[in-house]
């Protein structure tokens, strides 16, 4: 079987590593039993690419993600680098490859699963079938304009410098993403600014909403500050279907909505860049838990939300939608089941670690390709 599927998997750091092998089983036994192959190859990333290579990121890693069909991307950073300087922090990693390959679309769904209904921090009748997305512009906003800094000022006293940039052509481009996956849901998209308070946010709401009315007439809109979005994402968060919203505060919300879900341990994410003449893009998969050092090397971790990100995978960059919704089934049947990682526990269920819990979607999958 030809393996015309290129990956470039980077598990980077504390947990990373842990969750990609179980990611690894399960594109294994795509090849024996889905007749689909891959070619994959795997590279460091953040501080395990620091100890080796002296850099958050290299020029070859950067080369090898742009010849892949797709990058699945685990997590970076840990105490062991917290003492470095800005410019060499492990987070640089991730920042680089979204800047160097375009991913300025970040796709982060908030699904909450039947099994996990009682894992919400909110009462189950107001979580109950919360399905929603957020896609968060990434490469752009506050975390790259500049200037940016610290500064001493003449009177010995120092000044930290961050800068909101946007452009409208940046603005443009997400919008139409966002814009394009409500229309494909239920028509209804929510953009999330400080318009009241931000001259780059009255940009933002004029942008979004030239972009609705010129090409997505049939596309509910309605603009929310921020703030407001964090309330009634806390207190009424089926209201939403897709949410819109720049670096900032698309980062703020998206963990704010997994907290809804009952754990980050079970949020894949993607992150796009723009098609070209082909239709191919570069694409980023990765899940939101972060490198969660305190469990790194314990086995306990989840590994649920880096085999979804492979799902995302599936689904984004090859359309597979028919292998990526046998993944999402077997996990949800596991969880239904009463298999817990430590993060998702809940009474009446089975603790078990990383390793057996992948073990177990695998098992599932068997059932369901069977």
């Amino acid at each position: 079987m030809t393996a015309n599927k290129k990956l470039l998997v980077l598990p980077g750091d504390g947990i990373g590593p842990e969750v990609m092998r179980e990611v690894r089983r399960v594109v294994d036994w795509m090849s024996r039993r889905r007749s689909v192959s891959f070619q994959v190859e795997e590279g460091l990333v953040g501080g395990a690419a620091l100890d080796a290579e002296g850099t958050p990121c290299s020029d070859e890693t950067v080369e090898r993600a742009k010849a892949a069909d797709a990058v699945l991307f685990g997590s970076v950073g840990g105490p062991k680098w917290d003492g470095l300087p800005f410019d060499r922090r492990p987070e640089l990693g991730i920042l680089r490859l979204r800047q160097e390959l375009g991913l300025f679309a970040n796709l982060r769904p908030a699904t909450v699963l039947d099994p996990l209904v009682s894992a919400s921090s909110l009462k189950p009748e107001v979580v109950r079938g919360l399905d929603l997305m957020i896609v968060r512009e990434s490469t752009g906003g506050i975390y790259f304009g500049e200037p940016r800094g610290i500064e001493t000022g003449a009177d010995g006293k120092r000044r930290g410098i961050d800068t909101e940039v946007y452009t409208e052509d940046e603005i443009v481009r997400v919008a139409r993403v966002a814009f394009e996956l409500a229309r494909g849901r239920s028509g209804k998209l929510t953009s999330i600014d400080k318009a009241n308070v931000m001259q780059s946010g009255r940009l933002w709401r004029a942008v979004v909403g030239e972009v609705g009315k010129a090409e997505f007439p049939d596309v509910q809109l309605s603009n929310m500050y921020a703030d407001n979005c964090a309330m009634q994402l806390a207190s009424n968060p089926r209201q939403f279907d897709v949410i819109l919203a720049g670096n900032l505060f698309g980062d703020l919300l998206s963990d704010l909505a997994a907290a809804l879900t009952g754990s980050l341990g079970m949020l894949p994410s993607a992150t796009l860049g723009a098609p070209d003449a082909a239709g191919r893009r570069h694409a980023l998969y990765e899940p939101i838990h972060g490198s969660a050092p305190d469990i790194a090397g314990k086995g306990i971790a989840n590994p649920c939300a880096q085999i979804l990100s492979f799902a995302m995978l599936l689904r984004w960059s090859f359309g597979m939608e028919e292998d990526a919704r046998l993944i999402e089934q077997a996990v949800e049947k596991v969880l239904a089941g009463g298999l817990r990682t430590a993060d998702i526990m809940a009474a009446g269920t089975a603790r078990v670690g990383t390793s057996v819990m992948g073990e177990a979607i695998l098992r599932e999958l068997d059932k369901l390709a069977a």
